[in-house]
């Protein structure tokens, strides 16, 4: 039978100990690993593998030796509990194996949980799984997980209190990342607050979403995008002695005027153009950068793209100039150039 969308996910963390077997599969190897498992350590438990639970073959082991599953489904061990046979990186040419020990299969036998990639409609393996009235097939695609699959991740982190512009972020950020780097990011958040009984807000998932620009290039940007030409020449010089170079610094720039141009074009407003950013922005860096877009406008926005192409240009030609003068020079410019 074909299991997807809430049904799937509703198994994955309960899963049905008297289903004789499961296919996942999907072109996404990690997302596919990620919900396989979900799926073991649901039917057999954290100790399920020290207590030699889990029988784990290959799609390869099988063409060699076929009856290796079945001898996997009905083994006994020494301790009691539910068992699995594991089959990892099935392909079609594991079908007859894999549906001959379905129809074998009796209560008490392993469930047998098999993983493939991509398999169309006419796949054997598929359809094994497809035809047999105890059996299920899942396919996972790259589709983002939807707000209940990412409110089970958040409660498996302890993650209870959320508040509504929090899980907003979340869910811009569950779309962004990759389901791995997403689960670390929760883990990452849960530590974060932990012993903290407060809701979750932006500026704590700010506070350990990934970083996309460091930290003392954002500071001069800000400075330049907020008109404080006064901070301009000392963080300058801190960047200067961390090691940043001109070229560096001219791409951050053109990033983040560019970001500030698209949000300040956009059809619906800031907030709009900003909601839309990929990758997306969080807590209170959304909150700046569309103060920044509103304050410039489209028009400002422009010229200062275009200052800073000129200035890249420089930077790049034969010119004797000192290009960190040169980047400094343009900064403050720009910096000047949208004051009141």
């Amino acid at each position: 039978m074909k299991l997807a969308g809430a049904a799937a996910a509703k198994f994955f963390a309960r899963p049905e100990p008297d289903r004789a077997g499961v296919l996942i599969f999907g072109a996404d190897a990690m997302r596919v690993a990620l919900r396989r498992q979900e799926l073991i350590a649901a039917l057999i438990g954290p100790g399920g593998e020290a207590e030699m639970r889990l029988t784990r073959l290959s799609g390869a082991d099988l063409r060699k030796d076929p009856a290796l599953l079945d001898d996997a489904m009905r083994a006994q061990g020494f301790f009691p509990g539910p068992r699995v046979a594991f089959v990892e990186e099935a392909a079609d040419g594991a079908a007859e194996a894999v549906k001959a020990a379905l129809a074998g299969w009796r209560q008490g036998d392993a469930v047998l949980v098999v993983t493939a990639g991509s398999l169309g409609k006419g796949s054997p393996l598929r359809k094994a799984f497809e035809d047999h009235p105890n059996a299920y097939a899942i396919g996972i695609y790259d589709d983002p997980p939807g707000r209940e699959e990412i409110e089970a991740v958040l409660a498996k982190a302890g993650l209870r209190e959320i508040g509504r512009e929090a899980m907003t972020d979340l869910l811009a950020l569950a779309r962004d990342l990759d389901p791995g780097d997403f689960r670390q990011t929760v883990e990452k958040i849960a530590l974060y607050k932990f012993g903290d009984a407060a809701p979750l807000s932006p500026a704590d998932i700010a506070a350990c979403a990934p970083a996309t620009i460091e930290a003392e290039v954002d500071d001069v940007l800000n400075a330049v995008a907020e008109s404080r030409t006064g901070d301009v020449g000392p963080l300058m010089r801190r960047l200067e002695g961390q090691g940043a170079t001109p070229v560096g610094l001219s791409i951050a720039a053109m990033r983040h005027f560019r970001m500030l141009h698209a949000a300040a074009s956009a059809p619906g407003g800031a907030a709009e153009g900003i909601a839309r950013m990929r990758p997306p922005v969080f807590g209170p860096r959304r909150d700046r950068m569309l103060r920044q877009a509103q304050g410039w406008g489209m028009h400002n926005l422009e010229k200062a793209i275009g200052i800073l192409t000129d200035t890249d240009l420089m930077l790049r030609s034969t010119s004797r100039a000192p290009a960190m003068a040169v980047m400094e020079r343009a900064l403050i410019r720009l910096a000047m150039l949208n004051r009141r």
